[in-house]
C-alpha cells in the first residue's frame, strides 16, 4: 500500500479524473480530494492510495512535475498526519493577576 500526496491541483479537478491519471501506473484503492468544510470547494490537494507500493513509486516518479488542468502537480509520498498537539490556546492560562 502506498499513500500519495497530490498538491497544486486545479480546483476543478475531480476524483475520477485523478483516479484515471494514477490508474495508468497500477491499481488505485482510494482517491480523496480535500474540500473546504464551509464552502465544499476543493482545497487544491488530495491523496491517492495505491495497492502496490512499487506502482506508487512509479506513479510518483512519473507524475511529479507533470501538468493536469493547466497546473504543475506536486506528487510525493504522503507523510503521516501530525498529532494535533496542545498549543495552550483556549486552555487554562494560569493566574495572571487582575483580581480586584
Amino acid at each position: 500500500m502506498k499513500n500519495i500526496f497530490v498538491g497544486n491541483l486545479n480546483f476543478n479537478t475531480g476524483e475520477d479524473e485523478l483516479r484515471q491519471l494514477f490508474e495508468q501506473y497500477g491499481q488505485v484503492d482510494r482517491v480523496s480530494i480535500m474540500t473546504d468544510r464551509d464552502t465544499g470547494r476543493s482545497r487544491g490537494f488530495g491523496f491517492v492510495e495505491m495497492t502496490n507500493a512499487e506502482d506508487g513509486e512509479k506513479a510518483i516518479a512519473a507524475l511529479n512535475g507533470s501538468q493536469l488542468g493547466g497546473r504543475t502537480l506536486n506528487v510525493n509520498e504522503a507523510r503521516p498526519k501530525a498529532e494535533r498537539g496542545g498549543s495552550g490556546r483556549g486552555r487554562d492560562r494560569g493566574d495572571r493577576g487582575g483580581r480586584w
